[in-house]
């Protein structure tokens, strides 16, 4: 399991992030707060509160390449 924090500031942003994740054969989880959605979907995306971080948790060990691909995204 991997936890990032990432930060989505536009509609154009949503779209090409789950078009990323869209491609990977895993669970991939985003948490605000107290409300978890599948980051795969862009409607549970956009019933997250964007303006602060959201924290990325990949529920598998090996998504190295995932990381990569969403690099522009994590919050350092």
């Amino acid at each position: 399991m991997k936890k990032v924090d990432i930060r989505l500031s536009s509609i154009q942003d949503v779209r090409n992030f789950v078009n990323i994740v869209g491609k990977y054969d895993m669970d991939i989880d985003l948490a605000s707060g107290r409300y978890i959605v599948d980051a795969k979907s862009i409607m549970g995306i956009f019933s997250l509160d964007l303006l602060q971080p959201i924290t990325l948790t990949a529920q598998n060990d090996d998504c190295d390449d995932l990381m990569e691909e969403i690099k522009e995204y994590i919050v350092k």
